[in-house]
């Protein structure tokens, strides 16, 4: 039996409801429920957001249930006229995985890529998640690089360095 046909959907600002239970859908996925749940942004930071050109949010839904999104960041680079697209959160609950969900999701992604004029889009994967690695794969080109964090202070007020 096929699997049920979803739908996609590029968020907006009028979409903040749909932006929470995305975002239900990365913490269940993720298994960072509290990370994604315990101090979600206000409705106007929210819809600032969806509105904002640098911001992609996308779902799946199948019926009125959101089975998967991604979320991603346009970065206006500074070498050339051109952009890259970087996929920050790309879930797809449990039940509805192999469905071809994650890969229509990078797919739109791409076409939204390209009318921003972007060059690229890109995303990270942890070591050992094979289905992560597995799918970029498939779609683009492998590049080994090692991911730092790097701390921010926390500070009372304005800093008068670097002005």
């Amino acid at each position: 039996m096929p699997p049920d046909p979803f739908t996609l959907t590029q968020l907006n600002p009028d979409d903040t409801a749909l932006m929470h239970e995305l975002l239900t859908v990365f913490g269940e996925a993720f298994n960072e429920v509290e990370t994604y749940g315990a101090a979600r942004p206000g409705q106007a930071y929210m819809e600032r957001l969806l509105g904002s050109d640098t911001f992609i949010a996308l779902v799946a839904r199948m019926g009125d249930e959101i089975v998967g999104g991604l979320a991603a960041y346009v970065l206006h680079k500074f070498e050339q006229e051109r952009s890259e697209i970087y996929i920050y959160d790309l879930a797809v609950r449990e039940a509805h995985r192999r469905q071809g969900i994650a890969t229509a999701l990078i797919e739109q992604l791409q076409g939204i890529a390209a009318q921003h004029g972007a060059y690229v889009v890109y995303v990270q994967a942890d070591h050992g998640d094979t289905p992560a690695i597995e799918l970029y794969t498939k779609l683009g080109k492998r590049e080994d690089v090692l991911h730092f964090d790097i701390a921010v202070p926390v500070t009372t007020g304005p800093s008068s360095r670097h002005r």
